[in-house]
Order: structure tokens, then C-alpha cells, then sequence
């Protein structure tokens, strides 16, 4: 297999994944996500992210606060929800129509979901499993969107929406 194959495998592999983790992948602080503000797709990730690389700003915001960055902020990411909705999609609407099971106390963990919230958790999104999962054959998309917005919506889970 030559160097271009190669390549083209490697991307074709890492496209889905790619896709489901569709959100802020730059990161919110540094000059880089400051000059592409609003802009998607590939090349201003790209340029955003060799921008904080090249010069450095974005370690020298989150040390100094600069930049957008601020020293308590957390790391955190949605691509592990979104690759786990994709890997768990029949067994989570199973899970999420009943109110229980494995796979939504998965979901809560994957998501960060406190103990003393997750009861409230899996009767809120019982409660609105049409939004979540739109149809039978709703994509990975659809569903990261539904899950957010029913969690983004309530004042409980508010919090957790960032993590989907």
C-alpha cells in the first residue's frame, strides 16, 4: 500500500468521527478562535488551531487569563457522547423509552451526569423521547441535537448540555 492510499484510508476512517465531534474542536479562547469566530469547517479549524500553535496564545491565555481564556475553565469534549450514541443508538432508544436500563446510565456517565440528577435525567428524557430520537432511522445528529436541547431546556440538567 503506497503513502497515498494509506492517507486516504486514514481519512476515511477518522471522517465519522470527525463529523459526530462537529462542534467547537479549536477550543473558545486564543487568538485563533478569536480571528475564525464563526466560521466552519475544515480550513478554519485548521487555521485556528496553527494560529494558538504557532504563537503560543493560547498556553499564555490560560496561564494568564488573556486571549478569552480564563485559568478555571475545564477540559472537556463531546465527541465521546457522540461516539457513544453512534455505537448505542437501538439499545439507548430502548433504554430511553422505558426511563432506564444500561445503556442510559451509560449515557449519563459518558456525560458526566451527577448521581444526586441522574433519576431526573432518565425521566426527562423518557418524557421527551420524540425529540430526541425524531424517527426510527434518525441519524447520530439528530439525536445529539434532541438530547441537547431537551437537556439544554431544562433547569436541572442545563449544565450537562455542554458535554453532548
Amino acid at each position: 500500500m503506497n503513502i497515498g492510499t494509506k492517507a486516504l484510508f486514514a481519512a476515511l476512517l477518522v471522517a465519522p468521527l470527525s463529523a459526530m465531534a462537529a462542534g467547537n474542536n479549536v477550543g473558545t479562547c486564543g487568538w485563533g478562535s478569536k480571528v475564525f469566530d464563526g466560521q466552519s469547517g475544515v480550513a478554519p479549524q485548521v487555521l485556528a488551531a496553527t494560529t494558538n500553535g504557532t504563537f503560543g496564545n493560547q498556553t499564555f491565555g490560560i496561564t494568564f487569563g488573556t486571549s478569552g481564556c480564563t485559568q478555571d475553565g475545564a477540559v472537556s469534549s463531546t465527541w465521546k457522547t457522540a461516539a457513544f450514541i453512534d455505537g448505542n443508538k437501538a439499545k439507548l432508544a430502548r433504554d430511553m423509552s422505558r426511563g432506564n436500563g444500561e445503556t442510559l446510565d451509560a449515557l449519563a456517565k459518558v456525560m458526566g451526569v451527577a448521581d444526586a440528577d441522574k433519576a431526573h435525567f432518565y425521566t426527562t428524557t423518557k418524557q421527551n423521547f420524540d425529540r430526541i430520537f425524531p424517527s426510527d432511522q434518525a441519524d447520530t445528529q439528530a439525536v445529539l441535537d434532541g438530547l441537547k436541547q431537551v437537556v439544554a431546556s431544562d433547569e436541572r440538567l442545563s449544565a450537562y448540555s455542554a458535554r453532548i
